[in-house]
């Protein structure tokens, strides 16, 4: 999109029709607090061949860490993509499309979309699943609404602790003036859900229990026994999964008896990208399929009996259903969800499933690994994890952190960030990408870490 700024008189112009006589008036809403009244101590304009100079030098004192010697996860995880999947997506049949108004001549993104929609509900053992949202957390706080919809003057929803922080706080965002009673559960000793904490709410106003699957320190529990309590309670299970590779490995939600599964996408053919952009995964029970957000795609025939694909279910403002109407997400990742279905086909169900085998080995072999250093230790020893897990130091984890730097090594996140009283754990991501060699040295940098 091209920048043309606006001339003076064109400025006027507008204000004119606006009713104001400057720039600041027409902004007055904005607080005081928040306005810049001095100029940017910007340096002066440079030439474009100065520029480029300028920025190469910057880049040049860039210090990249080897993908093979970072333990970060925390919701981002690093895995090895496919030289396919880059070559394929960007041909222009993959690249270009956008939303399909129109099926006649949007058949091949019809077609994406609903084997896009099949393997999430294939992997997450669900009925039906949607083309697609913004990203996990976003996610999670449309199961919520809709948990709040199904379950109509119901509002207690139960949120733990241990699901990713950052989920937790868009939630509380987005749900705002919903009044929905959001509730935070905490964690146990053993890192999963506390039990006791949950018998205060299972009653007639309990709309929802989520159940992040892995939670946030990497922990997959057992929770049969959670659901059967909330489902005699007449509450909805949501489970959120930010690491879907784990259920190559798991049970799935659907076995457990989810009603509604939500969470990222972005560890399936998609790269880290500092940070974005991601794509939301989301799926139900068929019963409630007409509270979904954003629009489903479905598989038909036309008249003459030949296949064909359609947007059986889409919600927009304009439509029928108006302030009705479920979320509208039209604009969804089509690209990324694109990407993530190219990366699948390429891994197939065996090969899906080996991968997290792998994951969870090179995870098991670190465990051991860095806590027989002295003076660490898991923090939760007796809980089933896949692919992060959690040590408790006997230094500020920060500060550990910086000493494997030196060494060329991303130990992994300190967990103060959102829990102070876990200020000596660090969270630890090991997947495919950690070679043994790499993961051995760690323990040993680790272990001079916490002498120096």
């Amino acid at each position: 999109m091209r920048y043309i700024p606006h001339t003076n008189e064109e400025i006027q112009a507008m204000l004119k029709s606006q009713g104001k006589r400057s720039i600041d008036e027409l902004f007055q809403s904005i607080p005081d607090s928040l306005i810049q009244n001095e100029p940017l101590k910007l340096p002066a304009a440079m030439d474009e061949m100065t520029l480029l100079h300028h920025m190469e030098s910057l880049a040049g004192e860039n210090h990249t860490l080897s993908r093979s010697r970072s333990c970060l996860g925390g919701g981002v995880y690093r895995h090895y993509i496919p030289s396919a999947v880059g070559d394929l997506i960007r041909r222009s049949e993959f690249l270009t499309p956008y939303t399909p108004y129109q099926p006649e001549i949007a058949q091949g993104t019809l077609q994406v979309m609903f084997e896009f929609q099949t393997m999430v509900a294939e992997m997450y053992g669900m009925e039906v699943a949607n083309a697609s949202l913004y990203d996990g957390s976003t996610a999670l706080a449309e199961a919520v609404l809709m948990a709040r919809r199904i379950g109509k003057n119901r509002k207690t929803v139960l949120i733990p602790l241990a699901i990713h922080p950052e989920y937790r706080q868009v939630v509380q965002t987005i749900l705002q003036g919903f009044g929905d009673h959001l509730v935070e559960t905490p964690y146990a000793a053993n890192g999963g859900i506390d039990r006791g904490s949950l018998n205060d709410y299972l009653n007639e106003d309990l709309a929802a229990c989520i159940i992040p699957y892995p939670n946030f320190f990497g922990i997959v529990e057992e929770t049969r026994d959670i659901i059967e309590k909330v489902h005699a309670a007449g509450g909805l299970v949501i489970f959120c999964v930010q690491e879907p590779l784990s259920l190559g490995l798991f049970e799935s939600p659907g076995a457990y008896g989810a009603d509604i599964v939500c969470g990222e996408g972005q560890s399936l053919g998609l790269s880290p990208s500092f940070g974005g952009p991601f794509v939301g995964l989301f799926a139900s029970k068929n019963e409630f399929v007409r509270q979904m957000p954003g629009r489903l795609c479905g598989m038909t025939t036309d008249s003459k009996g030949r296949r064909g694909f359609v947007l059986t279910l889409s919600t927009r403002e304009q439509h029928i259903r108006r302030e009705k109407a479920t979320s509208n997400i039209c604009t969804n990742q089509a690209l990324c969800a694109t990407q993530m279905t190219i990366y699948l086909s390429l891994l197939g169900k065996q090969g899906f499933k080996k991968l997290a085998e792998l994951n969870w080995q090179k995870a098991e072999y670190a465990k051991q690994k860095l806590a027989a250093v002295p003076g660490v230790r898991l923090t939760h020893p007796e809980s089933a994890t896949f692919n992060e897990f959690v040590l408790t130091l006997p230094r500020p984890a920060d500060t550990v952190l910086s000493e494997l730097r030196k060494s060329g090594f991303d130990g992994g996140i300190p967990l103060e960030r959102w829990y102070r009283s876990l200020h000596h754990c660090l969270l630890v991501n090991v997947t495919e990408l950690n070679s043994k060699e790499d993961i051995d040295a760690l323990a040993v940098e680790l272990k001079g870490a916490l002498q120096s």
